[in-house]
């Protein structure tokens, strides 16, 4: 019987998603994802709403995750859209380091631009500056529209702040922006979505084209319509249209493993020698279970 494939999705928003999708995520052989800061689809109004949300991220999400048996790690960071009110974010990057050491955040993000507007430049050169100063990984989201001038400029700023691209991600790219990512040394990230934007027939023919060397295929599923599965789903195309399974494995886990475990906090280890599902945990009294019985791994629990 063949092994089951592991993927990693290193851009999803699961705050966003269910205890179902966790659940089918692992079932389709996801073993851990990496959660970006983002909006909440409308503007936060005070800094406190950032510390909850970031403290979710380094506390109740990786225990939502682990009660499925899927490793949760996040990045942190301002956000684009929420730069622009200016005084907001100036408490917001005071608040940063004291999320940026915890032991699931593996990069600075997701930063970078939206409409590409002063307040957007500013902030996001004072975290490539703190990204540099920590030696982090930096995850960067291009702007939805004028993608193509959006994403050389974002690749220019980090360049012009003294960047390895290597230590950088771009993500939202499409067949109008990898070429040049790939060119600069850049890593190229590709959101899958199931209607609008990349869609997985496309990325499969992106990775015929380019090859699997520092591209990325995520999903980006947050609160809109997007879709969890969609990293294993895209692999399992790739494999179908002729994909060699060695360019799936590196699209669809090895590349995200590599540059996102830099800072060491990410490792294989953690989900090849697993400690075990155990549904009878609490999170500050909490359980993700509503009248279930806990599932416990009794052989894998310590």
């Amino acid at each position: 019987m063949e092994e089951k494939m592991m993927f990693i999705d290193s851009h999803v928003h699961m705050s966003s998603r269910t205890t179902d999708d966790y659940e089918a995520m692992a079932e389709a052989g996801v073993v851990a994802v990496i959660e970006p800061s983002f909006w909440l689809g409308q503007a936060r109004t005070q800094v406190g709403s950032f510390q909850d949300y970031y403290s979710s991220l380094v506390g109740w999400e990786p225990f939502r995750a682990s009660q499925f048996g899927i490793q949760h790690y996040c990045t942190i960071g301002l956000n684009s859209k929420e730069a622009n009110n200016e005084a907001l974010a100036e408490e917001v990057i005071e608040l940063l380091p004291l999320y940026l050491h915890k032991e699931n955040v593996v990069a600075i993000g997701e930063i970078g631009y939206d409409d590409q507007t002063p307040a957007e430049d500013k902030y996001f050169r004072v975290q490539l500056e703190m990204a540099k100063e920590l030696g982090m990984v930096v995850q960067v989201h291009t702007p939805h529209r004028d993608k193509k001038s959006g994403t050389i400029r974002s690749m220019e700023v980090c360049l012009e702040h003294g960047l390895d691209p290597a230590m950088v991600v771009i993500d939202h790219n499409n067949e109008e922006t990898v070429q040049e990512v790939l060119d600069r040394g850049f890593i190229a990230a590709f959101t899958i979505y199931p209607k609008t934007k990349m869609g997985n027939e496309r990325m499969v023919e992106v990775v015929r084209k380019y090859g699997s060397t520092n591209i990325i295929v995520d999903s980006s599923a947050d609160w809109g319509v997007s879709d969890p599965l969609a990293v294993p789903k895209t692999g399992n195309l790739m494999l179908k249209r002729g994909i060699a399974k060695e360019d799936v494995i590196k699209t669809c886990y090895q590349n995200a493993l590599d540059i996102y475990g830099k800072n060491g906090k990410m490792k294989e280890s953690d989900w090849l020698t697993p400690k075990g599902i155990d549904q009878t945990k609490l999170y500050n009294d909490n359980s993700v279970l509503r009248g279930q019985v806990p599932k416990v791994d009794s052989d894998k629990i310590v």
